[in-house]
């Protein structure tokens, strides 16, 4: 969206290059909402080819000096930096509600997720360690290290704009590279917020940039030939595309695209545990996670007594400003709003019940507000779009099935792979399910199996885009190259001269 407001009557939110703001040439803008009041609270700059350069220039010049410091010396900023967000937390917090419009509580949990990630970065000098191999030749050992990358670009989506930053940038900027971010233009604040606390912990200027804008500036990172990497997160046509472009330019990509996530109820399972978790993940966030729980498969002979027991739970969430202490905020746009809406419809033209209408809810804020409240879809087949389309919002659509098998096949048939979960109480059916489902994240009796830092997120199928999964062993895999190095040190007795053929002895 493109500028529509005078210049005087809004905040203008301007790019960060070498440790400061920086207004760039470009002078096209974007307008940045207030989700839970529908109104414009400032406006962002849109970098242009030429903007996203300069920013690729700086961080190539301080690149240098950040790739020759100690691990000691970037642990100690990555150490600083986590101090300083724990400290300043609720701040960030506020500017997520502001411009995303999730509660604020759930604007803490994805600070907390992210800040995993940090620690974790903050003591990844164990993954440097290289392997060694002594004699592999009379005198000849072979060893292995791994080096930075360079600069890498990271494009960042706006459901979570502080927990995705730093799943990537604190493992880049471990590994020794120098990053441009480019987050998404609907809640931008976040990144350069994030960027002036990495100065304070004493960052080199330069070491780390963010650059907003659309596409323009989206391509611009991927065709930059000092850009050696991009690390992405998105729907999956744009994943696509991104993996896509990014290779094509001679870069390292990983990509992760849109889901579909499944959750089995099975007969014997605790129908209290698995409403409450149909509830958690599907309607956090206002749905708008890739990790939501989108579809329950519940077996025929529990499945009236689930969706009662859904039902029932849903009555009791409150609606509204995430500032007023609500279980659910708006939607991000007013145009995703009435996307996500229109489902309803198709619904219904399709032969599902709409049991619960969003349309319906009463909020508890500014009725301007891109607001659609938790709805619950019973009886959808799966041909509908209900079920085939990722619908990013806080719709959960209810397909029955007749058991196991049946809910195993819908869910391995699916073009997505990103999260799963089955709830039983029967582990060998667990053990089976986590054996059989082609899915990369899956839960046992945990609806959203989003893993730990140490562990790496990703899914399959369409849900991933490259070979490395986000943070964890894989992030610190992508964001590094490895050299082997074969070396001879000759023995001072070697004996002089010697012209014959060598031999081994």
């Amino acid at each position: 969206m493109t500028d529509t407001l005078p210049r005087t009557e809004t905040a203008v939110l301007d790019h960060w290059i070498n440790g400061a703001p920086w207004a760039g040439a470009s002078e096209r803008t974007g307008q940045v909402f207030n989700p839970a009041l529908g109104t414009v609270q400032k406006e962002v700059r849109f970098a242009s080819r030429e903007d996203v350069g300069e920013a690729v220039d700086a961080a190539s010049a301080a690149w240098l000096q950040w790739r020759d410091a100690s691990i000691a010396k970037r642990q100690g900023v990555l150490f600083a930096f986590r101090e300083l967000l724990n400290a300043r937390k609720e701040e960030l917090a506020e500017i997520l509600t502001a411009e995303h419009g999730k509660v604020l509580s759930d604007a803490r949990g994805e600070i907390a997720r992210g800040m995993e990630v940090v620690e974790f970065a903050c003591g990844l000098g164990h993954l440097t360690k290289g392997a060694y191999s002594e004699n592999v030749s009379t005198g000849i050992d072979v060893y292995t290290l791994r080096q930075p990358l360079g600069v890498v670009g990271i494009i960042s989506p706006f459901n979570f704009p502080a927990m995705v930053p730093l799943w990537f940038f604190s493992i880049a900027l471990a590994a020794g590279n120098a990053v441009v971010l480019k987050p998404s233009e609907k809640d931008p604040t976040a990144a350069n917020w994030l960027a002036g606390l990495l100065t304070e912990a004493g960052l080199p200027d330069g070491v780390f940039n963010v650059v907003h804008g659309d596409k323009e500036a989206v391509d611009a990172l991927l065709e930059h030939p000092d850009v050696r990497a991009i690390s992405f997160v998105g729907s999956t046509p744009i994943a696509k595309y991104v993996y896509e472009t990014a290779t094509s330019h001679g870069k390292r990509v990983q990509a992760l695209g849109g889901a579909k996530n499944h959750m089995l109820v099975l007969p014997d399972a605790d129908l209290d545990l698995a409403a409450d978790a149909a509830v958690n993940a599907g309607f956090g966030s206002a749905g708008e996670r890739c990790m939501a729980i989108s579809v329950v498969l519940a077996v025929d002979t529990v499945a009236d007594a689930f969706v009662a027991k859904v039902a029932e739970r849903m009555a009791g969430l409150k609606v509204g400003d995430g500032t007023r202490g609500c279980d659910m905020g708006p939607l991000i746009t007013g145009q995703h709003r009435d996307k996500v809406t229109s489902y309803l419809d198709v619904a219904g033209a399709d032969g599902a019940s709409v049991v619960v209408d969003g349309r319906d809810v009463e909020i508890d804020g500014d009725e301007n507000g891109f607001w659609l409240g938790p709805t619950l879809i019973d009886n959808v087949p799966t041909s509908s779009t209900v079920y085939t389309d990722e619908i990013f919002g806080p719709v959960l659509s209810v397909v029955r099935v007749e058991g196991y098998e049946e809910g195993l096949g819908i869910i391995n048939s699916s073009r997505y792979g990103n999260g799963t979960a089955i709830f039983t109480n029967d582990g060998g059916a667990a053990r089976r399910f986590q054996r059989e489902a082609t899915v990369g994240m899956i839960g046992i009796n945990v609806p959203i199996p989003v893993p730990v830092a140490y562990h790496s997120f990703g899914g399959w199928k369409a849900s991933l885009f490259g070979d490395a999964k986000a943070y964890g062993p894989h992030g610190f895999e992508f964001f590094t190259a490895e050299k082997a190095i074969t070396s001879r040190w000759l023995d001072p007795s070697h004996g002089g001269i010697n012209l014959g053929f060598p031999q081994h002895d």
